[in-house]
């Protein structure tokens, strides 16, 4: 056994890693490994029955670990923790995100996990070695005019059914900011039934929406008029193709698929992205998106960063405030393209 990383690094890790197999080749250069290094490659080769790609990390990990060795006149297994942290340092100073490095050394924390299980190593010199915080990005979201078009957009030639289906989903999520969980957990009423399985319902006498989040947390969040309005253009003719509202094929969920079941998150994010190009936005709109906007544009109005959290369900007002961020950025950007000593002219240089 090597570890989770030491064993099995993940598809998606794997895909990420190799997305610049350019910048790897440059990095690394085919390198002799050493007889312990390509006894461990056999063994999770063997034993954890690793992809080739994945495996090909493996090896790349090693001869990484092997030139800095080499760098340091260091046998690889006589590799200290002062050694690893030196590595660490030059590949950050390299240029290499966090999230590469941290990649790298679980590939080396396997390995070495693996030679003290051999009695080659008395100790893991990468055991308490972390890679440097990458930032967190900021969320993307929708321009203000690229997410009213996305909301106001109209197929003429669509299914009336679909397109007033998914014209409230698209207001519920961008108009209440709910999560795509949120947004399929939602009934069309309140029942003892819903509340027992965690589940939502919406109240348009109030215009509210009232959601199960993260944490098994409820909170009710207002519904805007264009939200009530689409949502009753749905009801109207949610159960038109089941018979009637009381169709045993129907369920009590809001939104529905063809066959009367509850509409899955899935099916929301396809849909939703047929609509954003539709709709001719440049960017693939996603369900977390319209959430993003929704924040990013209600802080950019109101300036009340704990209405937002409220409104979002954060638990935690730091997670809340990366749309400042975010919203600093868009003024930023208006700054520079519209202020005239945001910076220098050419005749200035």
């Amino acid at each position: 056994m090597a570890g989770k990383r030491g064993t099995a690094r993940t598809e998606k890790q794997a895909d990420a890693t190799l997305a610049a197999p350019t910048q790897v080749a440059q990095d690394v250069q085919p390198i002799a490994l050493p007889s312990e290094a390509l006894r461990y490659l056999e063994f999770v080769r063997v034993e954890r029955r690793l992809a080739a790609r994945t495996l090909a990390l493996y090896t790349l990990d090693l001869e990484k670990l092997m030139q800095f060795a080499q760098g340091v006149n260091q046998p690889l297994l006589a590799l200290q923790n002062a050694h690893i942290r030196r590595f660490v340092a030059q590949m950050h100073s390299g240029g290499r995100s966090g999230r590469g490095i941290a990649l790298i050394l679980s590939g080396w924390r396997g390995f070495f996990t693996w030679a003290g299980r051999q009695g080659l190593v008395a100790h893991n010199p990468v055991q308490d070695v972390r890679a440097p915080k990458a930032p967190k990005p900021l969320p993307k979201a929708l321009g203000v005019d690229d997410a009213v078009r996305l909301a106001e957009h109209e197929q003429p030639n669509a299914d009336p059914w679909l397109e007033a289906r998914d014209n409230a989903i698209v207001e519920l999520l961008y108009g209440c900011g709910l999560r795509v969980g949120e947004l399929v957990g939602l009934d069309v009423i309140a029942t003892s039934d819903a509340h027992s399985q965690g589940l939502g319902w919406l109240d348009l006498e109030a215009a509210e929406a009232h959601v199960f989040g993260k944490g098994s947390k409820r909170r009710s969040v207002p519904m805007g008029k264009a939200a009530v309005a689409a949502v009753q253009d749905w009801l109207a003719i949610r159960a038109q193709p089941f018979g009637g509202a009381h169709s045993p094929r129907l369920a009590a969920a809001l939104f529905v698929g063809r066959r009367g079941a509850r509409l899955t998150a899935q099916s929301v994010w396809l849909r939703l992205r047929e609509r954003s190009q539709l709709a001719g936005l440049t960017t693939p709109v996603h369900p977390h998106m319209l959430r993003h906007s929704f924040a990013s544009h209600l802080l950019q109005s109101s300036g009340n960063l704990r209405a937002v959290q409220e409104l979002l369900g954060h638990a935690n007002i730091t997670t809340t405030q990366v749309y400042t961020r975010l919203d600093f950025q868009h003024l930023a950007q208006a700054y520079d393209a519209a202020h005239p000593r945001a910076r220098r002219r050419p005749q200035d240089d």
